[in-house]
């Protein structure tokens, strides 16, 4: 067995669940997600990323601010004490999150590939905003900041962004 094929114990947590596997040191985190953990949500598109849509949230400290992670080149050898969110930590069909809910109001996406990714980057958004909110004129900044790299295949990126300012203006204490 080559060093790339190695297998490594890792411990971490998905949505808010312990996982304790021993992993191909290669193995990417979207395929993990999927293939072993069932959640379909985290999408691989490009597989570079470059693309954004296999955004998921990372913590590397349950009390550290959530940063983003690309699933699709992220081995899970590397995960080890970490805590990851991905879309179906977010919400569920039965009860959207306010971000998800907020998408659809706004007819954000068409063929939804991509969604998942806005989302989460969309999620760590706003928990960066709750814990240091900014000026209300620096806000289109902050949404192209957070999503300006993400891919939409179907150019959903003005609904998308009118979605994002809706829901962060909706809460309070996230503007100035």
């Amino acid at each position: 067995m080559s060093d790339q094929t190695q297998a490594v114990k890792v411990q971490f947590h998905v949505n808010g669940k312990p996982v304790n596997t021993e992993v191909p040191n290669d193995l990417a985190l979207v395929d993990f997600l999927q293939e072993e953990l069932g959640l379909s949500g985290t999408r691989l598109c490009c597989g570079i990323g470059v693309c954004k849509a296999c955004t998921v949230a990372a913590q590397r400290t349950p009390s550290s601010q959530p940063q983003p992670m690309l699933a699709c080149s992220t081995p899970v050898a590397l995960l080890q004490g970490q805590r990851i969110t991905t879309v179906e930590g977010t919400g569920s069909p039965q009860k959207p999150s306010k971000v998800q809910q907020a998408f659809l109001t706004h007819f954000a996406f068409q063929c939804g590939y991509c969604t998942p990714g806005f989302v989460m980057a969309t999620e760590m958004l706003i928990a960066r905003l709750r814990a240091a909110p900014i000026a209300r004129g620096e806000l289109d900044q902050a949404i192209e900041e957070a999503v300006g790299q993400h891919i939409c295949r179907c150019t959903g990126y003005a609904r998308y962004q009118a979605a994002i300012r809706a829901v962060i203006l909706e809460e309070k204490g996230l503007v100035r």
